[in-house]
């Protein structure tokens, strides 16, 4: 599943080609793309409903909190929410390039025009929702202010998918040593913690253990048992981390994540996915122990239940 690094890489790329683009056709090739993993019963004619929301709606900065991504309308009331999950791709293409096999949807893009003249036809664009498994999802969804960061009264508006989740390590606001407090109070593994996106948003497993590797920090350890002082060094590194990761355009482990030209992410992990590898800190092997129904990595040494 793509994490925070993975999404903002695509924000990032996508940035570029619809930022004040404005939408001039769509192309809904598989309606399942229109739902959800828990909502597949989809309305017949679905696709042309969605066309006829978006077709002529200019589109504004896209943006993201945890792994929610979504993009303003010009109206300051919609927005088109794209959603990777754990296979979806979004790509730009010209529209003279040949479709994936798996494209879902296409939504056809013209750029800002200069005043006094249209956009030349060279400059046309088609962001490309492909999707092999279908577990991503494309739809319109009306802006909301979302969950205030811990220790603030401040809001922002965001797509009404992400309504509910905390803030992440990235936004203007994020309050370190509020949320640890919030933490401190669980008396849940601090890996669990970690992943709960009412807490703090965007980190997944693979993110969840290289943090906790590099503050030294066990994910077994109970969050009301750690120090507020190793608290606040967990989201240290959970954002160090992830800004090496986005850096590095993510970790890809397959081709199903990709940016939107097709390139692979290339961030070097310290300890997911290296069981019985020597840790790059002490030498000792990466243990890989389950964890609910996931599995964590981590230095038996470097990292000590203590």
């Amino acid at each position: 599943m793509p994490e925070l690094p993975e999404v903002e890489s695509v924000r990032r790329g996508l940035a570029r080609w619809v930022t004040g683009a404005r939408v001039e056709g769509v192309r809904v090739l598989d309606e399942r793309i229109l739902g959800t993993t828990s909502q597949r019963d989809i309305p017949a004619g679905a696709g042309r409903v969605l066309a006829a929301e978006v077709d002529g709606a200019g589109l504004l900065a896209p943006e993201r909190r945890g792994k929610f991504l979504w993009v303003p309308l010009s109206d300051g009331q919609r927005a088109l929410a794209l959603h990777l999950g754990m296979s979806g791709q979004l790509r730009i293409h010209t529209p003279d390039e040949p479709l994936h096999r798996h494209t879902r949807a296409v939504f056809e893009l013209a750029p800002p025009e200069p005043p006094g003249q249209g956009p030349a036809a060279e400059e046309r664009v088609e962001l490309r929702f492909v999707d092999q498994r279908i577990f991503g999802h494309v739809g319109i969804e009306p802006l909301v202010y979302g969950r205030a960061h811990w220790g603030s009264a401040e809001r922002r508006p965001v797509g009404a998918s992400a309504a509910e989740i905390a803030p992440d390590p990235f936004e203007e606001g994020f309050d370190v040593a509020a949320t640890a407090r919030v933490m401190g109070l669980r008396r849940s593994p601090v890996k669990a913690v970690l992943l709960d996106q009412g807490v703090v948003s965007g980190i997944g497993n693979i993110y969840a253990d290289e943090a906790l590797h590099a503050a030294g920090v066990h994910p077994a350890a109970l969050a009301a048992r750690l120090r507020p002082a190793r608290l606040r060094a967990v989201l240290e590194a959970a954002r160090s981390v992830m800004a090496a990761a986005l850096d590095a355009g993510g970790t890809s482990f397959d081709a199903l994540y990709v940016h939107v030209n097709g390139e692979s992410g290339r961030y070097a992990l310290n300890v997911y996915g290296r069981e019985g590898h020597p840790c790059k800190r002490c030498g000792t092997p990466i243990v890989r122990e389950k964890f609910r129904n996931r599995s964590s990595h981590f230095c038996p040494r470097c990292q000590r239940k203590r």
